[in-house]
C-alpha cells in the first residue's frame, strides 16, 4: 500500500505526537510498588510547557498515557495537565499504552487507579481505549470504561467528535496485545490491516519494538514479529509504553515509534541514548 503523501504525514504526526511531549511533572518518582490509597486531586493550572499546537482542521487529536495506573500523586498531577491541555487542544479520546491499573483487579483498584484520577475527563465525555500491559489484570478486557469489549486486541476508528473531515475518517487504531502475542494474533493484525480502507493505520501496544532503554533486547523478538506486518501495510507511526520514560525513535524504514511510559511511573536515569534516539527524557512524568 502507498503511504500518505508527506504533507499529510506531517499534519497527522504533529497532531498525534503533541501531547506526548507536552507535560512534565517534576515531583519525585513513585516507588515501584503500587498503592491503592487515594491521592488528593492536583490543582488544574495552565499547561506546563508552551507548545505550538497543531490545530489544522482534519487532524486527529488525542492523548496517550502509558504506565499510569498507580493511584498516587504523580498520576493525579499528569491528569491535571491533561485537563489543562485539553482546554487549548480539545481532544476527545485517550489511548492507554498498558499498565493501566497496576497489580490489581478489584473494583477498588479500578476506582482508585483509574476512575478517580481521570474523573474530570470522564465526566467531560472523554473516551479511553486500553491495551494490555504486563502489570494489568487478565480480566481487564471486560472492564467497560476501557472499551475493549472482552477482547485482548481490537481496532477502532476515532469517535466522530474527535476529528473533522476529511482526514479524520481516514484513520484506524490497532490495539495490540504484546503480552501474549501469538500466531493467531499476528494473523489477525495482518488480516485487519489488509482489509482496512484507511490510509492511516496506527498500532498501539505496551512493549516497544525499538527502545534505548533496558528492554532493548526483548524488543528484538517483537520487532521481528510485528515490523514486517507494519511495513507491508504502510504504517507510519506507532505508540508503546513499558519503558518508564519518553522517547521518540528516529524513523525506522519510514515508521516513527513513540514510547510514553511516564504517566504515573518513572525511572530517572534509565534511558540510554543510542543512535535510535531522536528525542528522549526520563526525569519528568508526561503524556
Amino acid at each position: 500500500m502507498t503511504r500518505p503523501v508527506a504533507t499529510s504525514a506531517v499534519t497527522i504526526a504533529c497532531a498525534i505526537g503533541l501531547l506526548l511531549t507536552g507535560c512534565r511533572d517534576r515531583s519525585p518518582a513513585p516507588a515501584e510498588q503500587p498503592t491503592i490509597s487515594a491521592a488528593p486531586p492536583a490543582p488544574i493550572s495552565a499547561p506546563s510547557t508552551p507548545l505550538a499546537l497543531p490545530m489544522k482542521a482534519g487532524s486527529v487529536r488525542f492523548a496517550a498515557i502509558g504506565d499510569a495506573g498507580r493511584g498516587d500523586a504523580a498520576q493525579y498531577a499528569v491528569s491535571a495537565q491533561m485537563q489543562a491541555y485539553r482546554r487549548v487542544f480539545p481532544y476527545t479520546f485517550v489511548v492507554m499504552l498498558g499498565d493501566n491499573v497496576y497489580d490489581g483487579g478489584t473494583a477498588a483498584d479500578y476506582r482508585l487507579k483509574f476512575e478517580q484520577p481521570y474523573k474530570p475527563l470522564l465526566d467531560a465525555g472523554v473516551t479511553f481505549y486500553a491495551t494490555i500491559g504486563n502489570h494489568d489484570d487478565l480480566d481487564q478486557p471486560n472492564y467497560v470504561p476501557f472499551h475493549m469489549e472482552g477482547r485482548r486486541y481490537y481496532t477502532f476508528t476515532p469517535p466522530a467528535l474527535a476529528v473533522t473531515r476529511p482526514l479524520g475518517s481516514n484513520v484506524r487504531f490497532f490495539m495490540i496485545d504484546t503480552e501474549r502475542l501469538d500466531r493467531e494474533e499476528l494473523a489477525w493484525i495482518d488480516r485487519e490491516m489488509e482489509k482496512s480502507g484507511e490510509d492511516w493505520k496506527i498500532p498501539i501496544f505496551h512493549r516497544p519494538i525499538y527502545t534505548s532503554g533496558r528492554y532493548a533486547r526483548p524488543a528484538r523478538w517483537l520487532r521481528s514479529a510485528l515490523e514486517p506486518i507494519f511495513l507491508e501495510h504502510g504504517v507510519s507511526v506507532a505508540f508503546s509504553g513499558h519503558e518508564h520514560f519518553y522517547e521518540r525513535i528516529k524513523p525506522q524504514q519510514g515508521i516513527t515509534y513513540f514510547i510514553s511510559g511516564g504517566a504515573g511511573s518513572l525511572r530517572a536515569g534509565d534511558i540510554r541514548p543510542t543512535p535510535l534516539t531522536d528525542v528522549g527524557f526520563d526525569r519528568g512524568f508526561h503524556f
